[in-house]
């Protein structure tokens, strides 16, 4: 069953990669589960839509959450080396964090995973973006099947802006 508004995000362990230091494992309670964080998924690392767009956009960005006083983790079903190299060859900006979730624990523990073994890709997340407070989702936006609009940091910050009036994308 998909996360919902008002639950707690999981608390799993999870490789991160952070300001170009060695990959670490942690719990993903110790990331996401104090302060303003908007949590953004892609299907995957080195992935035309997620290369050219997603993750660009929020590195573009980062500095626009970083004000609000929101932090900003990436994530993908990716082994945490990939997630390094991504992160290298984007040029992520010191603090904006990026998750390896190797096996799919965390993303199916969301209930945000598809199957894209079809086309080669095996457990994937879906591409959303979710804003919580304290670990507990808030907002949420998931993309519907080839779509990138819900999900991407200019939707996100113009959220956050906005009153809180729709939680479901």
């Amino acid at each position: 069953m998909t996360i919902q508004v008002g639950q707690t995000l999981p608390d799993l362990e999870v490789a991160v990669i952070e300001d170009g230091a060695p990959v670490r494992r942690v719990p993903t309670a110790s990331l996401l589960g104090q302060g303003r964080m908007v949590l953004f998924a892609v299907p995957g690392a080195f992935t035309p839509t997620c290369s050219d767009h997603h993750l660009p956009g929020y590195v573009q960005h980062f500095e626009a959450f970083r004000e609000l006083g929101v932090g900003v983790v990436g994530m993908a079903v990716n082994d945490a080396y990939v997630m390094q190299a991504w992160a290298s060859v984007q040029q992520v900006p010191p603090g904006l964090k990026l998750l390896a979730d190797g096996n799919g624990s965390f993303t199916r523990a969301l209930g945000l995973e598809f199957d894209g073994t079809a086309y080669g890709l095996g457990l994937r997340a879906r591409r959303f973006a979710l804003y919580a407070e304290d670990g507990v989702v808030r907002r949420l936006y998931v993309e519907a099947p080839g779509e990138f609009r819900v999900s991407t940091a200019e939707a996100m910050l113009q959220a956050l802006r906005a009153p809180e009036t729709s939680t479901t994308g």
